[in-house]
């Protein structure tokens, strides 16, 4: 069991759904008819926080769940949770300004390299 990371995934999930939440009412904000996806740049920087995080999260949770059932439930959740946290400064930095983007993304890149290298060195480990 893994109760730790099926949270941690639950929340990452939710985050997503915000983030499609907020596309949906940005497009009426600005006037973006579907299936336009460029337009107001407001707009367009929302849609790539949610296009973003969408890219990401197949990186992610394969990533995350390797690591929690190879190595640690908590630590995969800990380390998940820094993920989630770096895509929340991501969109906050982003939907002020392109340039801001860079700190958030530093950091959820960051944590599923950390997951992505952790469960793999935890497999070669008990494969050698």
């Amino acid at each position: 069991m893994y109760p730790f990371t099926a949270l941690v995934t639950l929340l990452a999930i939710l985050f997503y759904f915000f983030t499609s939440a907020r596309v949906a009412r940005a497009r009426g904000t600005y006037g973006v008819k579907l299936p336009a996806i460029t337009g107001h740049p407001d707009f367009e920087r929302i849609f790539r926080v949610q296009m973003n995080t969408l890219e990401w999260m197949p990186i992610f949770l394969p990533s995350l769940w390797l690591f929690a059932v190879f190595i640690s439930d908590a630590a995969a959740a800990a380390i998940g949770l820094v993920w989630i946290v770096g895509r929340i400064v991501y969109l906050i930095g982003y939907s002020r300004a392109v340039a801001k983007r860079g700190p958030g993304f530093g950091i959820q890149a960051s944590a599923c390299i950390v997951l992505w290298f952790g469960a793999l060195g935890a497999i070669l480990w008990r494969l050698a």
